[in-house]
């Protein structure tokens, strides 16, 4: 698991000072990164979205997928746009000739909004001519956020074992964009999207599978219920699974487990639906945490990773 930028919420931390470095990792001084007013970060940029986990799923954790977004505005109904987690040499946008709109959500940060960077780089795709390669731009300003430009219904995601689908524009066809494509499909881990529950992929990498499950609740409420069911022995999917330990990314909290390579993604359907009734019933366990399971919390929260 890579080391992202850790997250932070609106506004200066307690005894920080606009001088200081900012503390999402940028490298600059606070004052000029997100102390700026009209700059401040957004702890969960895809809050109110139905698919809010798979959103942060497609944006942090899933190697190559698309889904096609249907717009709110009427007068752009008719516009095919098809969201991927990646595009060519990153880009944040594509127009191809046909007039496909491709948007990228795996791109390099440009302001503390992610929701917004999207936003903007479709609106710049909505006005640009077919055949257009959109490069990234300057902050987006006051502009709407990718909520507000779509239709509320959840996302249909195909996940894609390669990038094979950049190629379907003759016009994206060029040495840089090969190359790219060559680096991406290198990087590409088999993937599958578990139907038995919500946001939960399963990847093979190689000596080892993993379950990642972007969960919904607040990060708080599944440490103390990831603690209660490990204190019981019940944190596994199963035989010859481990909890890896969790990242913490977009506000929300994706628990990891380390599964065996030779096992299908359809075989942990069962398990991975038999888990979140444990989960939800210890969700709903008002009791205080006993001293053990205090314990057994300090232990999974040690093993989270910050993703930005």
């Amino acid at each position: 698991m890579s080391r992202r930028r850790r997250p932070v919420t609106a506004g200066s931390p307690a005894g920080d000072s606009r001088r200081r470095p900012c503390p999402c990792g940028s490298g600059k001084r606070y004052k000029n990164c997100h102390g700026s007013a009209t700059d401040v970060l957004v702890a969960r940029p895809f809050a109110g979205r139905v698919d809010e986990c798979d959103w942060v799923a497609l944006r942090e954790l899933v190697p190559a997928a698309t889904a096609p977004l249907r717009m709110a505005d009427p007068a752009h109904a008719g516009r095919s746009v098809l969201l991927a987690t990646v595009l060519p040499v990153a880009l944040p946008a594509i127009v191809r000739a046909d007039g496909t709109i491709l948007v990228g959500l795996q791109v390099p940060v440009r302001s503390g909004d992610v929701s917004r960077d999207i936003g903007r780089a479709l609106q710049r795709a909505l006005d640009a001519e077919p055949g257009t390669m959109l490069s990234s731009a300057e902050l987006p300003g006051a502009g709407p956020r990718i909520q507000e430009l779509l239709d509320p219904a959840p996302l249909e995601i195909t996940v894609r074992q390669d990038f094979g689908f950049w190629m379907d524009d003759p016009e994206l066809a060029g040495a840089e964009v090969q190359a790219s494509l060559e680096r991406a499909n290198a990087a590409a881990l088999p993937t599958e999207r578990l139907a038995s529950v919500d946001a939960a992929y399963w990847i093979d990498a190689g000596e080892r599978a993993h379950l990642r499950w972007v969960l919904p609740q607040e990060e708080d409420a599944v440490l103390d219920a990831l603690a209660r069911l490990s204190a019981v022995g019940e944190l596994g999917l199963g035989q010859r699974t481990r909890y890896a330990g969790s990242f913490r990314t977009h506000g929300l909290m994706a628990p990891v487990w380390d599964l065996p390579p030779d096992v299908p993604a359809t075989e942990w359907e069962a398990p991975a639906k038999e888990f979140a009734g444990r989960l939800a019933e210890a969700l709903a366990d008002p009791a205080p945490l006993t001293d053990r399971q205090r314990r057994a919390r300090d232990g999974i929260r040690s093993r989270q990773l910050t993703l930005r």
